[in-house]
């Protein structure tokens, strides 16, 4: 039996990215966070845009003895990664890029459209040296449409792709999440695309291109909603917290404030019904299966939230909890991280002063997840290109797998 103790998903792979902004760094910073060595390529001066997003800050002290401000933002988004600077507009930092990426086995880049083919970056050029290169483009709709050459960020996805539609009161304006949402999901949508391209390589030893949008990530993310209209014929509208398909699956008032109740059956009604002793509900014509109640949601919500005014929502909370009803506070950020230390979830990782919430994701036993805080800018300069002069003068270490991630700008996405 081979002994893992010591190893992550992705050791072995080797990441260099090149990306800005959210989607890109986020793909990059999951492999990290599952193994992968990344190595994140930086302008000169300025860095990642998202180096300068602020407020709020954090102080950071350096091995040199001196301390600078770092944005939060930036934080959030490279973790387990090394930086380097280089100048994509000068021709030798264009060269060093390339012998980067074909060290690597992937390529991600979310440039604006025709700029990884004009330095020497894109699929057909690599491919001519690597044929297993994996190559993944971050567009903003998409490569080969009409909206090819528009610029695009997170807030423009949301508007136009329709999650902004959806979101807020139904007498309201229209509203943005309040996370990045679309970024968030096309970053990861591309990391599902790529290890899966890692897999199959394994296979047929050549590299498939992966091609994501936000566009595409937005009108997707759409779910149900998309699914309404087009088989339907019905346009979703805003509806506030309430469920277009559930009822009672919404935000409610307690004597103190809100908080959120999810009946999402027959079972979990009449036993919302039993705690809030109005067992007469069950059986009401109007409420008898859930297409009633939502069909007549209006109505319930008129018999069902005077009762919830009476008591606090810890008392209902647990009441209902006691029953089995799925419901919870609204919290916030602060909040949440408590209760999930108090419920032994492990939320947080550390390195010295860097504080972070981890990955997600659990691999076996997720205390063994790799830490490396987010770099300085440049700070790793000399052992990457020291490692890549030994990778020039030698053929791919036995046994390794690596991914060079090169990723972009801000004005791509």
């Amino acid at each position: 039996m081979t002994d893992n103790s010591n190893r992550h998903p992705l050791t072995g792979i080797r990441v260099i990215d090149f990306s800005r902004v959210l989607a890109g760094p986020l793909l990059a910073q999951t492999l990290g966070d599952l193994g992968a060595d990344v190595i994140k390529v930086e302008r000169p001066e300025i860095g990642d845009d998202t180096r300068q997003w602020g407020p709020p800050w954090r102080t950071v002290n350096t091995e040199a003895g001196f301390t600078q401000r770092e944005s939060t933002y930036f934080s959030s988004l490279n973790r387990n990664k090394r930086s380097i600077v280089l100048d994509l507009k000068d021709d030798s930092d264009i060269a060093t890029a390339r012998r980067l990426a074909l060290s690597g086995d992937i390529v991600v880049d979310n440039f604006k459209l025709g700029y990884m083919e004009r330095i020497g970056l894109n699929r057909a050029s690599l491919h001519t040296e690597r044929p297993d290169i994996i190559t993944c483009t971050i567009t903003a709709y998409g490569s080969d449409t009409s909206a090819a050459s528009l610029p695009g960020y997170d807030l423009i996805a949301q508007a136009m792709g329709g999650p902004m539609h959806l979101t807020g009161e139904a007498d309201g304006r229209a509203l943005k999440l309040g996370i990045p949402i679309v970024d968030m999901m096309t970053g990861l949508n591309a990391a599902i695309g790529v290890l899966a391209a890692l897999h199959e390589r394994i296979v047929t030893g050549v590299g498939r291109h992966i091609e994501v949008s936000l566009f595409d990530t937005a009108l997707a993310a759409t779910l149900n909603h998309q699914a309404a209209a087009l088989m339907a014929g019905v346009e979703p509208t805003r509806q506030g917290n309430r469920h277009p398909s559930i009822a009672p699956y919404e935000s409610y008032t307690a004597s103190d404030g809100d908080f959120v109740l999810a009946a999402a059956n027959n079972k979990l009604f009449g036993g919302f019904c039993e705690v809030i002793e109005r067992p007469d509900l069950i059986n009401d014509p109007r409420f008898v299966n859930n297409a009633a109640r939502r069909n007549h949601v209006s109505e319930l919500n008129a018999e069902i939230q005077p009762v919830l005014f009476t008591r606090t929502r810890r008392e209902w909370i647990d009441r209902l909890r006691a029953a089995d009803v799925p419901c919870g506070p609204i919290n916030s950020i602060a909040e949440a991280i408590d209760w999930a230390e108090t419920m032994r979830m492990r939320p947080i990782v550390k390195n010295g002063p860097y504080t972070s919430v981890r990955s997600p994701i659990r691999v076996d036993d997720e205390v063994r997840t790799p830490l490396r805080r987010p770099p300085m800018l440049d700070e790793h300069a000399d052992e990457v290109l020291a490692e890549l002069n030994a990778y020039r003068s030698n053929s791919t270490p036995t046994g390794t797998v690596n991914a060079a991630v090169i990723g972009t700008s801000a004005d791509a996405t």
